[in-house]
């Protein structure tokens, strides 16, 4: 069997779940993370042989470990710092028990940029994780914001990916056009019916407006559920980008097919993924399963890919060549 790596796969640890509780957010905010916590926390909290046994069951054969939304990026600097060297040591570990079966992604404290690249920093060069996950805004500050650029460099000068993963929308936006259904309606569509999507898109087309990539051509970022929306408008955002892409090196689209790859966040659908690899080539196409959030039990992660007509070297690619090219080297 072809070797199967899946890079959006989360874990919770209890410091940073304890830390959730009265993090300095909208009490919305700390809802939907209590909620997550409840309906999702034991499988979180575990990563031994129960995640083991998941992921035999669907096919995987390495996990790439990240720490769920909003990792640290919802606390205070005086915890989001500490606590993410002690998630990004707890990935370590996991990693150090079973290197055959998982990989890490580092928990960045983004409240403090500085600090943020110095422990992407020490999470690749001394824990050998394998880049970082980021969730988006922290707090009103953009991806773009000049305050985020030395995560940036750090990432670029490491050879380090960033997966850029969806967070809530600010309460302002979720008002206007989130709300005014039942509670659970209004949270579905501003999380994964609809609004996780346009807001992580929107940083990552922000944060390629701004000139990053210019700035930093070897920056990498990794983006899920099919590129968020943007991807697919794609074509029309290249037609229009005379207007609002002004002072950049390249054609819009050439960053996103050569500064960006995409998965499909456990979204086994093959439409999508034919349509990707129309728009970015099959060579930025890389697994994922979302796990404990989507099911892809009974061999589903596996079966989408073998299922597909590609070509025995495409599917490998997919499964793991892609990834191996990407990872900055151990």
């Amino acid at each position: 069997m072809r070797k199967l790596v899946t890079l959006e796969e989360h874990l919770a640890v209890p410091e940073v779940a304890e830390a959730w509780k009265d993090a300095p957010t909208s009490p919305r905010d700390r809802d939907d993370v209590a909620m997550m916590m409840e309906s999702r926390g034991d499988a979180l909290l575990e990563w031994g042989e129960r995640r083991l046994a998941a992921m035999d069951d669907q096919g995987v054969d390495v996990q790439v470990l990240s720490l769920t939304a909003p990792g640290v990026q919802n606390l205070d600097v005086e915890r989001a710092v500490p606590l993410a060297a002690r998630a990004n040591d707890t990935i370590a570990a996991a990693v150090a028990a079973h290197p055959d079966r998982f990989d890490g992604f580092a928990t960045l404290p983004t409240p403090d940029p500085q600090a943020a690249a110095a422990e992407l920093g020490r999470a690749v060069q001394d824990l050998g994780l394998a880049g970082a996950m980021i969730h988006g805004r922290t707090g009103p500050v953009r991806l773009d914001d000049p305050r985020n650029e030395p995560i940036w460099t750090a990432a670029a000068e490491l050879g380090a990916p960033i997966y850029v993963h969806p967070q809530q929308p600010v309460d302002e936006v979720r008002d206007v056009y989130y709300s005014g259904f039942d509670p659970a309606t209004d949270a579905a569509l501003a999380s994964a019916g609809i609004g996780w999507h346009y807001e992580t898109g929107m940083q990552v087309l922000r944060l390629v407006l701004s000139g990053a990539f210019d700035r930093h051509p070897d920056l990498q970022l990794v983006v899920g559920h099919w590129g968020e929306v943007v991807l697919f408008y794609l074509d029309r955002i290249a037609d229009v980008s005379p207007r609002f892409g002004v002072g950049l090196r390249r054609p819009i689209a050439d960053y996103f097919r050569e500064n960006i790859s995409y998965t499909g966040s456990g979204m086994v659908v093959p439409r999508l993924l034919r349509w990707t690899i129309e728009m970015v080539g099959v060579e930025r196409v890389l697994s994922a399963t979302d796990y404990p959030f989507i099911d892809n039990s009974g061999g589903a992660a596996r079966r989408f890919l073998d299922d597909t007509d590609l070509s025995d070297t495409e599917k490998d690619a997919i499964g793991h060549g892609n990834w191996e090219a990407l990872r900055p080297k151990r």
